[in-house]
């Protein structure tokens, strides 16, 4: 009886342990799986601050970027309400029709020609309108600035004008208003406190005048005369800091058919009839502006301006009637193709 007892006692026993080591193996079991799980979680908190940590070190350089240069114009407020009783947002999102092409081979009579708008002139006052409106100043020449703030138009150095040399903004501020001097500030008491860097502001009416350089083509395929711009310079009279007259110089070129989106979406002042305005871009196709020719490729082997000639660089009259004749031969050569 004892020796059964004994043997009952051993069975349990040893069922006991086997049963304790398949818990613990259980146990084990189930441990493991959640120590791999945060392994992994950790490993995605360490990438997620990996990335929050690159995301701020390219947001601080974002902010610390430097300030793109820009030009000393007046900022023009936009009106809060519709500054009119007519819906005109369609004319000022137009875009300008494309130009037909001309092949060369067509081309049977090509020639280049330089003109000077003054805007003192009657037909040319409307580059000098001066209001304001919600897409800026409207003199011709804060439209030409405007877009050269928006980066809308590259510009070009005047060492030749040929599009050459592009020009940066910083560059067409220190031209057009000068190098920056320093500008003392004081506080309340008076008292000198530091200086600060500013440019002048421009004085746009001391920019009346601009050059058009364009293409006079015969095109045989359609029988017609096109005239074609490729480039604008506005003209100022430049003086020196000392005194020095320097004369009219211009102060930069922007190329035409780059221009031609930005000046569809501006109107062209037109004081007699208020219901049928053009934009600018319709104002240079349909040639409603004056220019007299300072300039041409018509019987001019030393590319040398009209007021250079030989005989004509003191006489203002005959360089004026030298251009008209120029006109004349223009118009005489497409006239004396047609046979009545």
């Amino acid at each position: 009886m004892n020796k059964q007892f004994f043997k009952y006692l051993f069975l349990l026993f040893v069922i006991g342990g086997i049963s304790n080591t398949s818990f613990a193996q259980k146990k084990k079991t189930t441990k493991a799986p959640a120590k791999r799980s945060s392994t992994r979680r950790t490993t995605k908190n360490k990438t997620a601050a990996n990335i929050q940590s690159a995301k701020a070190s390219t947001d601080s350089a974002v902010v610390v970027a430097p300030v793109s240069d820009s030009l000393p114009i007046k900022r023009i407020a936009k009106s809060l309400r519709r500054d009119g009783a007519v819906d005109d947002d369609m004319i000022k999102a137009r875009i300008p029709l494309a130009y037909e092409n001309l092949r060369a081979d067509d081309a049977v009579y090509r020639h280049k020609i330089w003109r000077e708008i003054d805007t003192r002139e009657k037909i040319n006052l409307p580059f000098k309108y001066s209001a304001d409106e919600d897409n800026g100043n409207q003199r011709f020449i804060s439209i030409l600035l405007q877009a050269i703030q928006d980066s809308a138009v590259t510009v070009f150095n005047s060492i030749d004008d040929r599009f050459t040399t592009p020009m940066t903004k910083g560059e067409v501020a220190k031209i057009i208003g000068g190098d920056e001097v320093d500008v003392p500030i004081y506080d309340s008491l008076g008292t000198l406190t530091g200086s600060k860097k500013m440019r002048n502001e421009i004085n746009l009416d001391s920019i009346y005048k601009f050059r058009l350089k364009e293409e006079v083509i015969f095109d045989k395929e359609s029988s017609r005369l096109f005239f074609r711009i490729l480039g604008i310079a506005p003209v100022k009279n430049i003086v020196t800091t000392m005194g020095v007259n320097l004369g009219e110089t211009e102060l930069f070129w922007v190329y035409y058919p780059d221009m031609r989106e930005t000046f569809s979406k501006y109107e062209v002042y037109n004081g007699k009839n208020f219901g049928a305005r053009m934009s600018w871009e319709e104002l240079f196709e349909s040639r409603m502006f004056y220019g007299r020719i300072i300039k041409s490729t018509i019987d001019n082997p030393y590319d040398q301006f009209i007021k250079n000639y030989k005989g004509l660089s003191e006489n203002g009259i005959l360089q004026l009637l030298e251009g008209e004749n120029i006109k004349e031969k223009i118009f005489n050569y497409e006239q004396d193709l047609w046979s009545y």
